[in-house]
Order: structure tokens, then C-alpha cells, then sequence
């Protein structure tokens, strides 16, 4: 059974890594990164390598303080939804119905094999794209590559022009590319909204024998201790 060490253990031994994770502790002494170092690989810890059916691309952790956990689009339950976010639940309602939860936690799709990968990492305070070109989307490269390999076929929502870049690293057959305008309230109207991605990939994961991702999420944002 393939896991991520297997793909990326020599990946984190090139030169490149190594600059990388230098550049990254200069940035932790000078500004503060968000998200959370334990946080940084959070997407490979929650969806195992032969566990992804799915993978949602977003580009950088959201930059301000408590949003970031190491999930594209995915912010803690306490945090309001951002607007790409409510996008999405926006069209996941229309598209399967299911009510819009009132937190933007994505923890549960994760667990379930979605990897919800940004292609850069980690980011500054107020400075979105920071850490653009530090070398983080060589090794996000490199993960999307060893998904090209998997021998069961995983679906890749490619969500705006940043994310459809990485459409040439997809080359096997047996894989879904689904396209669609950025979650984004300045582009979701051309295109995202209506497209009806969630329901296309869990059609082609049943027609492929692999169980479809339950997208309901928990509706509420209370935690186990705020009810207590």
C-alpha cells in the first residue's frame, strides 16, 4: 500500500526543500506565518495517499489571524465562513441540497479522502501570496504528480486559473478533471455556481466501485464543550 513517505520522502531531501524550510524559519523570526507549523502538512496528515478519491486545489492558507488550519478553503468552526466558501456550500446546496452548515470546518471531507490542498503552504499576516515561488509549488508538484499514479482513480476540482495550471501534471486516463470559474464572489457567476462538480464526481466515483463523499457537514458550530 502506497503512502505520501513513499512519493515524497526523496522530494524533502532536495536541495530545493531545504531552502525552502531555511526561508521559512527566517520568515517565523520576522513575521508571523500562518498556519501553524504542526499545521503546514495537515492536508497529507488527514487524507492518507491511498485514501484520496477527491482533491479540491485552492492556492494560498487564508492570511489573517485564526483562519488558516492547513485545508484549502477550510477555516476552524469558531471563524466566520469566507465568501469562496459560502460559494461553495452555495453550490453544494443547489446541486445535492444539502443545508449550509453555519462553520466552514472541513475536516470531515478530509477524513473521508478529499485532500484539500493549497499549492503554496504557508503564508504571511495580511500578505497574501508571501511565500509564492519559496519553492512550496515544486513540492505541491510533486503530490499532484504521485496522485497521477494512483492506480484508482481520483477526481481533481480545478477551481480558476491558478488551479487549472496544474492540469498538465494529470496525464493518466483513469483520472477526472473537472473545470469550473474560482469559488470567488468576483468570478463564481461565470461559472462556478452551476457547476455541479460535487455530484459529477461522486457519479464517476460509484461508476468506478469506490464509495461516494457524503458532503453534509455538521451544522452547527458548537464543539462538544461548548454544549457541555
Amino acid at each position: 500500500m502506497a503512502t505520501w513517505h513513499d512519493y515524497l520522502h526523496q522530494e524533502k531531501t532536495k536541495p530545493y526543500f531545504k531552502e525552502l524550510l531555511h526561508f521559512l524559519n527566517e520568515r517565523r523570526l520576522k513575521s508571523t506565518v500562518y498556519p501553524a507549523k504542526e499545521d503546514w502538512f495537515k492536508a497529507l496528515t488527514l487524507t492518507p495517499y491511498d485514501a484520496v478519491k477527491v482533491v479540491i486545489l485552492g492556492q494560498d492558507p487564508y492570511h489573517q489571524k485564526g483562519q488558516a488550519m492547513g485545508l484549502s478553503f477550510s477555516v476552524p468552526k469558531t471563524v466566520p465562513i469566507p465568501p469562496s466558501l459560502r460559494n461553495i456550500y452555495q453550490e453544494l446546496y443547489n446541486d445535492l441540497g444539502y443545508a449550509i452548515p453555519h462553520h466552514g470546518d472541513l475536516t470531515a471531507w478530509a477524513k473521508q479522502g478529499v485532500l484539500l490542498l493549497n499549492t503554496t503552504l504557508t503564508v504571511e499576516d495580511s500578505r497574501p501570496m508571501a511565500h509564492a515561488k519559496s519553492g512550496w509549488e515544486v513540492f505541491t508538484n510533486a503530490i499532484i504528480k504521485a496522485l497521477n499514479h494512483k492506480e484508482s482513480t481520483v477526481v481533481f476540482m480545478l477551481w480558476g486559473r491558478h488551479a487549472q495550471t496544474k492540469e498538465k501534471l494529470i496525464t493518466n486516463h483513469r483520472h477526472l478533471i473537472l473545470k469550473a470559474a474560482h469559488p470567488s464572489p468576483l468570478s463564481a457567476h461565470r461559472g462556478f455556481l452551476g457547476c455541479r462538480h460535487f455530484s459529477k464526481a461522486n457519479r464517476h466515483l460509484e461508476k468506478h466501485h469506490l464509495k461516494p463523499i457524503d458532503y453534509r457537514l455538521p451544522l452547527a458550530n458548537l464543539s462538544k464543550l461548548d454544549t457541555m
